[in-house]
């Protein structure tokens, strides 16, 4: 019987190399990242903790607060383990052509591999930090309903938002060096104006409708309701969705533009 491994790359199907080719730069990714570390795995959950905990000792301990849900660590970390995979993702495209520029012109897989390879290792690392969420439900005894079976539609729909705006930031950052800058001050923005600390309910009647097209509320929105049901708003999904999707279409247009160039600039 012939496996995928029996057969030869160029008579694989454009998709199969490509989707090959993925697998193994993300591989290399994780691998780089985390062979030289100690504590390895611990780094990707260790960043969105000591934020929860944070923000946990600060709005239960010191001051009164009037926002989120109980249990509330639960509440955070709900948000803050997608948006660690988001950041992360977003931060690393701004240089996802100027780290390894002599391999991208030397190759000649689809150059959007380089985006997408991020995002993907960045989801895997996501995925790997679910089990704290879950150690955190059992020690608080927040049950999970019904609407858990929405989490792979929120992954769905915020791998469609990242890659989009990767595609975006990637090949500009070429052209504009300070677009990382630029970047990472927006991302510090979109943190304190994404539901992370919050709910979106929690905000005045009159933002709650431009909320939603912060694609990032509804997707928290989806991530949520597995723990607290009343945080789902599909108004918010359906709005948040449609945006991503314009954002992916977007990319896929400013990169497609941009490629040659980047290629004689890099």
């Amino acid at each position: 019987m012939t496996t995928y491994a029996d057969v030869r790359p160029e008579q694989r199907t454009p998709f199969a190399r490509y989707r090959h080719s993925l697998w193994l730069l993300t591989q290399r990714d994780l691998r780089v990242r985390y062979s030289t570390s100690l504590l390895g795995y611990f780094w990707s959950i260790l960043d969105p903790l000591v934020m929860a905990g944070i923000y946990w000792f600060v709005f239960t301990q010191i001051f009164k607060r009037d926002v989120g849900d109980e249990p509330y660590i639960i509440f955070l970390l709900a948000a803050l383990l997608p948006w660690m995979w988001f950041n992360g993702a977003v931060s690393d495209c701004t240089r996802a052509f100027l780290r390894e520029a002599k391999l991208i012109r030397s190759t000649r897989i689809p150059r959007t591999i380089w985006v997408n390879r991020l995002v993907l290792s960045k989801g895997i690392e996501f995925l790997a930090s679910l089990p704290v969420l879950a150690l955190f439900a059992l020690i608080y005894q927040a049950p999970i309903n019904i609407d858990a079976i929405y989490f792979p539609l929120a992954i769905v729909i915020q791998t469609v938002l990242t890659v989009g705006v990767g595609l975006i930031v990637a090949p500009l950052v070429v052209f504009f060096r300070d677009l990382e800058r630029a970047v990472k001050l927006v991302l510090r923005f979109l943190f304190y104006a994404s539901p992370i600390i919050y709910a979106t309910s929690d905000l005045p009647p009159q933002l709650h409708f431009w909320a939603a097209f912060n694609p990032l509320s509804g997707i928290f929105s989806l991530y949520r309701s597995a723990f607290f049901p009343e945080q789902l708003d599909w108004f918010i999904v359906g709005v948040g969705a449609a945006v991503s999707v314009a954002i992916l279409l977007l990319g896929l247009v400013v990169f497609a533009r941009t490629e040659r160039a980047v290629l004689k600039e890099i």
